[in-house]
């Protein structure tokens, strides 16, 4: 397994019980000994961006759970470094923010791909030593990002295929049940 870095994925343990994280995967966007940054990949929210932002009327595009934490901020997620500069490259070809306002007026000009962009409400976030903790405890299994898995149009298969890629032993992870108790 991968060691949490800035541009890998946390892939949930299929029995973790923390309801924010319950079958998720978390892209790590940052990864500093003072603490980690992520965003859950495969949780949508029951808002659409237009119902956020009200300059963005009729863009429908859906937004994303990205952890409990400070509910109140957009994050976003992009392919698209030419067009919205400022953005930090967190792994080959995918970028975390840059400037805003060329997404507000990339969207209201129909420039910008809608397929490379994705927003998140709220992030997931550690303390020092705090993911540390979860790893040993095996809260979590580690794969690298990519395009494929982040900009995944079918949220409800992400977590089933981060494990996949991981191959091997690990594919049957994906048949175990959410309550073993229940079995």
């Amino acid at each position: 397994m991968i060691e949490p870095a800035t541009g890998i994925l946390l892939i949930s343990d299929p029995f973790l019980k923390d309801p924010n994280f319950k079958r998720t995967v978390v892209l790590l966007c940052e990864h500093k000994e003072e603490g980690s940054f992520g965003l859950v990949l495969n949780r949508t929210f029951d808002h659409t961006l237009d119902e956020l932002i009200t300059e963005l009327e009729g863009c429908e595009l859906p937004v994303y759970y990205g952890g409990p934490v400070q509910m109140d901020t957009l994050h976003f997620l992009h392919q698209l470094p030419e067009e919205i500069p400022g953005g930090q490259e967190i792994t080959k070809g995918i970028y975390w923010g840059g400037n805003f306002e060329s997404v507000i007026s990339g969207m209201k000009n129909g420039t910008l791909d809608l397929t490379k962009i994705r927003f998140y409400l709220g992030y997931s976030g550690w303390s020092s030593g705090q993911l540390s903790e979860e790893m040993k405890v095996k809260s979590w299994l580690t794969v690298s990002a990519t395009q494929t898995l982040i900009f995944n149009t079918e949220t409800d298969a992400i977590w089933k295929d981060a494990i996949k890629s991981m191959g091997g032993p690990y594919e049957q992870i994906i048949h175990y049940p959410i309550d073993p108790q229940l079995n």
